[in-house]
């Protein structure tokens, strides 16, 4: 085996495959990358045996060939190397990595000890890049971390025709977000909970593509396999077990309160005051004609208040939420203003994005958070 390929050709094609790869495999072939150039372009391929990578490029092709390389060794390889077209070839047990003046000699790993990795189920849609990216990042961010409850660890995604449906939540605070794409059949239907970091891991990669294409074998696959495709990169990953609880009638129908407030001066705000506390100690708001206070800290600990000005439509209202979870639902709403919605001081709120004041609040995404208890 022996090939020519642009450095970036090759660092982007890495970058993504690695990504799949496991610190701490069952099997010793799995930190490797598979360098298959046997067709007309260069296959390259990864598995954690949940998750599997691959990506393809051209390259200048002399001697056919497929071969079993250290991973995040070629990564790291790959990326140090200058922007100079590199040649990999097979000498005996070793692979040559060359480019300019520099030379690398890299083990390889038992071929034939390699599963076989899973095809890409059948497309059953396409997005935008930017808007999937987008959408998944404000959903994925309230996901739980605890492994010890895989199926909050998810992003729940609902298929109903030309409309998707993400949701997330962590028990603490819940995030959903609709958009619509292009089914490639009328009447499509279905449902998949997938791991949250590997669609949110997924979907920035895939920006560079124009468009990117979903995949979801269905329920009565053995495989409960989802995909990704854009751009000469894909990747499979099973769906996560269990089912995703149910989260509508969470999203409050009456309001009796709404705040609209300058995202970047509450932010900082936020964060301002919180520096007093940490992330499981409230942060206060009080809510009133013209102007919401903030405060943290009480008695002889460090204590912080700030106000800024804000736009209130109805009652006053008291309430405290984790300041970390405030600040990152700031982020995620993307506009230039937040309306917060209240049903009480006890009860959820809802954030959702406004591009200007006294405008229209898009409800396509909207940021539940519960509210905490604090002693007065």
């Amino acid at each position: 085996m022996k090939f020519t390929v642009d450095q970036l050709a090759l660092t982007e094609g890495v970058n993504w495959v690695s990504r799949s790869l496991s610190s701490r495999p069952i099997k010793t072939e799995l930190l490797g990358i598979v360098i298959d150039a046997t067709g007309s372009e260069v296959i390259l391929s990864g598995s954690d045996l949940e998750t599997s990578s691959k990506a393809n490029f051209s390259a200048d092709i002399t001697t056919k060939g497929k071969v079993l390389v250290p991973g995040k060794l070629l990564a790291e390889i790959s990326r140090s190397l200058p922007n100079k077209p590199i040649t990999i070839a097979l000498d005996g047990s070793r692979v040559l990595v060359t480019s300019g003046s520099a030379k690398f000699t890299l083990p390889t790993l038992s071929i034939d000890e390699y599963p076989n990795l899973p095809e890409l189920p059948e497309t059953t849609g396409v997005v935008a890049s930017d808007i999937f990216a987008t959408a998944v990042s404000q959903v994925a961010i309230a996901a739980g971390r605890d492994d010890s409850l895989p199926t909050l660890t998810g992003v729940h995604v609902e298929i109903n025709e030309d409309v998707v449906t993400l949701a997330a939540t962590d028990r603490y605070r819940l995030a959903v977000r609709e958009f619509n794409w292009g089914p490639t059949a009328p009447g499509v239907s279905t449902t998949a909970l997938m791991r949250a970091r590997t669609l949110a891991d997924a979907a920035k990669s895939l920006v560079g593509s124009k468009e990117v294409s979903l995949s979801f074998a269905p329920s009565t696959s053995n495989d409960r396999l989802a995909g990704f495709a854009g751009d000469g990169k894909s990747m499979t990953s099973r769906m996560l077990d269990g089912t995703f609880p149910p989260y509508r009638h969470l999203l409050p129908q009456e309001v009796t309160t709404t705040a609209v407030v300058e995202v970047a001066s509450f932010l900082e705000s936020v964060r301002r005051v919180a520096l007093v506390t940490d992330k499981t100690v409230p942060l206060r708001l009080e809510f009133t004609n013209g102007s919401v206070s903030l405060e943290a800290g009480a008695g002889e600990e460090a204590q912080a208040t700030e106000a800024i000005e804000i736009k209130l439509d109805g009652d006053a209202i008291s309430i405290a939420f984790n300041p970390v979870f405030l600040a990152e639902g700031l982020q995620a709403v993307g506009t230039p203003f937040v309306q917060i919605s209240f049903t009480g001081s006890n009860k959820p709120a809802i954030l959702m994005g406004k591009t200007d004041r006294d405008g229209k609040a898009i409800d396509n995404y909207r940021y539940l958070l519960m509210p905490m208890r604090y002693a007065s």
